[in-house]
């Protein structure tokens, strides 16, 4: 069974740092995309950063520069690296996993992937 687990979300300043880790366990494939999705009050959940298998990285045209997606394979764990971060980042972010052919790694994982499996999300409120 396929679990994923964020941490890492809290209250930060504007202009600050925060890291969001994402445990995964029961995940065996080795082609694969993940990703972080944002969801802020009232609006859908929508696509903010994705990598495949190979690390190659995709991002939200809003994060592109202020935030960094990587992954530990040793450990497990999804990561999204958030800085610069202003009050327009506030919402529940949520990390997502599920394997994709072989055949397309290497291209990246688009925003609107439809991952199979998700985590529970952790919150990030960015204060002005």
């Amino acid at each position: 069974q396929v679990q994923l687990a964020e941490s890492g979300g809290g209250s930060v300043q504007s202009g600050g740092s925060l890291r969001l880790s994402c445990a995964v366990s029961g995940f065996p494939y080795s082609s694969y995309c993940m990703g972080w999705f944002r969801q802020t009050p009232g609006k859908e959940r929508l696509g903010i950063a994705g990598i495949d298998s190979t690390g190659v990285a995709s991002y939200s045209h809003d994060v592109k520069g202020r935030f960094t997606i990587s992954q530990d394979n040793a450990k497990n764990t999804l990561y999204l690296q958030m800085d610069s971060l202003s009050p327009d980042d506030t919402g529940i972010y949520y990390c997502a996993a599920s394997t994709r052919a072989s055949s397309l790694a290497g291209l990246g994982c688009p925003l609107t992937f439809n991952y199979k499996n998700w985590g529970q999300g952790t919150q990030v409120t960015v204060s002005s």
